[in-house]
This record gives C-alpha cells, sequence and structure tokens, in this order.
C-alpha cells in the first residue's frame, strides 16, 4: 500500500507554517501541500503573542532605519542580507494580513496604528489591541482553509526526518490519536516548529516548544547556529513565567525597584522622555531598552539588594497606573485580564509583579536567506530556524513579521525544489519509518528495568542550563552543564514509562520530546562555553568584552557520537559595520 507523498510537506502549524502553506497555495496552486502540526493549528504558539509586529509604514520612519535597529539591536551578530531582504518585504506582509482579516489597531484619522517597541528608536510596531498573534493566526488559518491543495495531519507528531538517497524525502510522525506510526513523504520539507524555552525551568514557552525542529534537523546532519543566545524578556510573571507584554512598556508603563525608584536610569538606557510627546519623534524611553539589557540591568538590581524577595524569587514592580483605566481597556486590556485572573492584581490600581523570563532562541537550524538548509529538499523558517535577522539578541516584534517574510520565502523556494525533484523513493522512507516504529516500540513501550523518569531527567535538564547558561555565564558553570547534558543523555537510556498503550499515549510524547530538548540543550551549553566573549543575551563575566575580531561569527554546533562539533561561518555584513551599542542621548 503506498503512503501519502506531497510536493511540499510543512511540519508546524503556527504563523511561519501556515504563512508557508498560503503561498504555495497561492503561487503553486498545483502543488500538494501538506502540514503535519502536533497540535491544532490555532492551539500554536503563536497565538500567545501580544505586543505587535514590526514593519515600516509612518513617514517618520525609513527601510534604512529598520535595518539599523535590527542590526545594532543584535550585537551586528544579524546577517546584513538577511535583515535588508526582511525589512523590505515586511510592510507588504503586514499590509496582505489586513487583507486577509487581521484587524490592525487604527489612529483617529484611520490609518494604522504603531506603537514603541524596546531597541527600536521609531515607532514601527503594528498592533491589534494586545492580542496581536491571536488575530495574526485566526487570519493565517481561515485563509489556509481557501485552498484545497492543503492537506492538515492535526495531531501528528513528528519524530524523525526520512533522509534518502542524499535528500530529505519526508518525515515519521506518530498519529497521536491512535499511537500509530506513519511514513509521509514530500519532496521538500519546510520546518516550522518554533523555540525550544521549555528547556529551561522559567519560560514563557506553552508545553509544545521542545525543539522539536531543531533536533529534527541537528540528527540529521544540519547545524544548528548561534544556540548559545537565548533571550530573556524583562518582564514574566513570577512562578507562572506568564508574560506581560512588551507593549505594557510601549504604552509607558515604568519599571520600579523595591524603593519605588525607576531604575534604569542608572544603566545607560536613555532619558525618561513622554512616549507622546511632538518633540521627540525618536524614542529614548528607559523601558525602552532592547530585552538582553534590561534582563541584565534587572540582575544588577538583585545583587545591589534593591529587588523584592517574594515566594517565586525575587522581582520588580512594572507600574501602568498613572496610564489609567481608560488607556489600559483599550491599548493592553490582555494585560489587566492576564494580571487580574493569574495574580488577583488589577494594574489600573497596583503594580504588577515582573521578573525576567526566557523567552526566544534567536539560534536554531541553519539556513540561508531563502530557508535551505544543508540538507537538499529540507528548509526551516520561524523561531526554528535562524537566518540570521536576529543575531544575539532579538527586537521585540520583529520575530512576528519574520514568520511571515521567511515563510513565505521558504515556501517558494521549497516548492522549486519539489518541482525540480519529483522522484520520492516511497519503499524506502517506508523502511526507515517502520525502523523508527520498532526504535520506539523497543526504547519505550516495551523496555523494562528502567530506573529513570522523564519528570527526573527534564528538572535536571532545567536545573543545569538555568544555573549554568542564564543571563550571566562563566566557564566553570558551563563547562559543568555540558559534562551534566552528556551525562543526561546518557540517564535518558535508561528511562521507563509506565504507560503502554497507543492510544493518546501522552507519556511517550513527553519522553520524545525530552529527546528533542536534550539535543536542543547539548547544542546551546557547548557553543555556549566556546564563545569566549560577551554578546547580547550571551554574558560572560570571565570574558566581559565583546570580541569582533575572533568573534564576529556564527557558532555552528554539529552533532555527533560524543561532544557535539563547534564550527563558525563569518557574519554577513552589507552596509552597516560593527560599532557601539548605544541607548543613551543622541
Amino acid at each position: 500500500m503506498g503512503i501519502p507523498v506531497h510536493d511540499v510537506l510543512i511540519v508546524g502549524g503556527g504563523g511561519a507554517g501556515l504563512r508557508a502553506a498560503i503561498a504555495i497555495g497561492e503561487e503553486f496552486p498545483d502543488l500538494s501541500i501538506g502540514v503535519v502540526s502536533k497540535v491544532y493549528p490555532m492551539r500554536s504558539h503563536t497565538v500567545s503573542a501580544e505586543g505587535g509586529a514590526a514593519g515600516v509604514i509612518k513617514p517618520n520612519d525609513s527601510l534604512d532605519d529598520h535595518c539599523y535597529d535590527t542590526i545594532s539591536g543584535a550585537d551586528w551578530l544579524a546577517d546584513q542580507d538577511a535583515v535588508e531582504a526582511f525589512v523590505n518585504e515586511a510592510p507588504k506582509e503586514l499590509i496582505q494580513l489586513e487583507h486577509w482579516g487581521c484587524p490592525w489597531s487604527r489612529e483617529p484619522d484611520g490609518s494604522v496604528a504603531v506603537r514603541p517597541f524596546g531597541g527600536m528608536k521609531i515607532r514601527r510596531t503594528w498592533f491589534a489591541a494586545d492580542k496581536t498573534g491571536f488575530h495574526m493566526l485566526h487570519a493565517l488559518f481561515q485563509t489556509s482553509l481557501r485552498y484545497k491543495p492543503v492537506v492538515r495531519y492535526d495531531e501528528f507528531f513528528v519524530t524523525k526526518l526520512l533522509v534518502n538517497d542524499g535528500r530529505c524525502q519526508g518525515v515519521t510522525a506518530i498519529e497521536i490519536r491512535t499511537g500509530e506510526v506513519h511514513a509521509i513523504g514530500g519532496k521538500s520539507v519546510i520546518l516550522c516548529t518554533g523555540g525550544a524555552g521549555r528547556i529551561f525551568p522559567f519560560t514563557t514557552n506553552a508545553a509544545i516548544k521542545n525543539g522539536d525542529g531543531m533536533a529534527l534537523a541537528y540528527r540529521a546532519g544540519v547545524p544548528l547556529k548561534d544556540m548559545e543566545f537565548v533571550q530573556y524578556h524583562p518582564t514574566g510573571l513570577p512562578g507562572t513565567g506568564i508574560l506581560i507584554t512588551e507593549a505594557a512598556r510601549g504604552e509607558g508603563g515604568v519599571l520600579l525597584n523595591k524603593d519605588g525608584y525607576r531604575y534604569l536610569q542608572d544603566y545607560e538606557l536613555g532619558e525618561a522622555l513622554p512616549l507622546d510627546s511632538p518633540d521627540h519623534p525618536r524614542l529614548r524611553a528607559m523601558e525602552l531598552g532592547p530585552r538582553d539589557r534590561l534582563s541584565q540591568a534587572f540582575v544588577k538590581e538583585q545583587e545591589r539588594g534593591r529587588t523584592i524577595q517574594g515566594k517565586y524569587g525575587d522581582y520588580v514592580h512594572l507600574d501602568l497606573r498613572h496610564l489609567g483605566q481608560k488607556k489600559i481597556d483599550k491599548q493592553i486590556p490582555f494585560v489587566r485580564d492576564t494580571a487580574k485572573n493569574y495574580i488577583g492584581i488589577d494594574p489600573v490600581y497596583e503594580p504588577i509583579p515582573v521578573r525576567p523570563v526566557v523567552h526566544y532562541m534567536m539560534g536554531g537550524v541553519d539556513t540561508d536567506i531563502d530557508g535551505a538548509t544543508s540538507l537538499p529538499g529540507l528548509f526551516a523558517a520561524g523561531e526554528c530556524a535562524c537566518v540570521s535577522i536576529n543575531g544575539a539578541n532579538r527586537l521585540g516584534s520583529n520575530s512576528l513579521t519574520e514568520l511571515l517574510v521567511f515563510g513565505r520565502r521558504a515556501a517558494r523556494v521549497a516548492a522549486g525544489f519539489a518541482i525540480e525533484n519529483p522522484a520520492v523513493d516511497e519503499d524506502a522512507i517506508r523502511k526507515q519509518a517502520a525502523e523508527e516504529e520498532e526504535r520506539i516500540r523497543s526504547c519505550f513501550l516495551e523496555r523494562t528495568g528502567g530506573s529513570e523518569t522523564i519528570a527526573d531527567i527534564r528538572t535536571d535538564l532545567n536545573t543545569t542550563l538555568d544555573k549554568g547558561a542564564g543571563i550571566y555565564r562563566n566557564e566553570g558553570a558551563l563547562k559543568e552543564t555540558c559534562a551534566t547534558v552528556l551525562e543526561l543523555k546518557k540517564r535518558f537510556g535508561e528511562i521507563q514509562l509506565t504507560d503502554r498503550t497507543r492510544t493518546f499515549n501522552t507519556e511517550l510524547q513527553n519522553a520524545l520530546e525530552l529527546e528533542f530538548m536534550l539535543d536542543a540543550g547539548e547544542a546551546l551549553a557547548f557553543s555556549a562555553v566556546a564563545r569566549t566573549e560577551s554578546r547580547g543575551s550571551h554574558q560572560r563575566t570571565d570574558h566581559p568584552e565583546r570580541n569582533d575580531e575572533d568573534f564576529l561569527k556564527h557558532s555552528l554546533a554539529y552533532r555527533t557520537d560524543g561532544e557535539p562539533r563547534i564550527d563558525y561561518k563569518d557574519v554577513v555584513i552589507t552596509r552597516w559595520p560593527p560599532g557601539e551599542r548605544v541607548y543613551g542621548k543622541r
């Protein structure tokens, strides 16, 4: 019996995956498109994004300004050709999204409203109140339903890339409802699986974000690029990790320490100017510095004993009270709902407790400007990929636009590859799928005598990465983390499941996800110990300076039978030579 074979097979049903599917449906209507997602697409993590999407639209802004903000914010580790392509294509993608039904918020004159975001010197973030990802994903999903060539595999969990004759030709996926392992062929495959924030204990990321796509590519021989760069968002709720969007600060929220002092003025993050002042079109407000700098400032406040001690660790206050109820309810209503529902605080009347929380992986699957990897037939887009426009620190609101721009770019090239390489060896990939099914059966469902649990290994992984690869790092702690991750991979071989059934076996899924997390954590730790400098989100206390001479390069982590091999390749510089990141006075 034959297996399903699609011209383009997309793994992931979030923003990047759906944008890719739409692009192929529009531009290549005769091609078959498969979309494999381990959750129903509307449950993809894109839906939780709040603040907005960046794109030049106002007359006081320019493409060059957006490029420069992105490149300097990335501490010059972004590939500038990719940044230029991204910035040039961003506005038309956001306009297109409106045509598909995304209800962008408006100015009184009816034009698209934009708000300030961290690291951006000019207001350029489009938004739909503070439910931007929700509305974007709805618009993309309903648009994807127009295209009959799109075949969805909802709640199918991909466990392996099928590589034959030197190219990627499909995937194996567990149908979660039945437990059956399927081979699904693809003349080309696009990974759009999101990030890996769950490898840390305190994160804004949903439980589905375990580095699946990164690990799939890593195991297939594709390097993971710049994995040492992990973004902490400065305003997560203590305990839950739920994000209080940067839009709250964009609308004028301020950060206060235990003394009620606006402490960011001590950290060279600019002046506290009125955000709506007509005399200051370029933003210099302290709370809208880049996320890496704000998270690092929190640690310094903590060291000085100026944070507030609570049940879930130290925190500071995000104060919105001066904005007033009318503005809060219009511009950031979800912030108010979140604070009331999860911590019992109404930000109209009380400040919100916040602390830095792992939010985004700047690193991921190494791709070129069109999403192509080093493995023919394999492409990647979105947070699981590293194209790289984010470098050492992503600017808020660039990521949602990145899903659109590079989802479409990857789709077009993947479609071209499928047209030029129509053959898929069904017998070969069916055989590989049978081998994967046997691995899952023997190593998990039928193994007896194992002494390890998923929870213990996952907790130890979270703990060692948090301790050794957090906001500030040093060689000793990183080496200890590397050794611990390798030991955890050995311990994983002794894992024991209690659920041996097939139907909705979430324990099996958790085990396979943990295996992905260990690969992502390994690439991160070894890439971090090898980069002996400080840049963006990667801060080494034993190497506090940026070192362009040796490390103006992307790291590449290659999987081996032992420690990963770390190589480097040059950053693409076009028009903006490396300089100092300055967020103070003009």
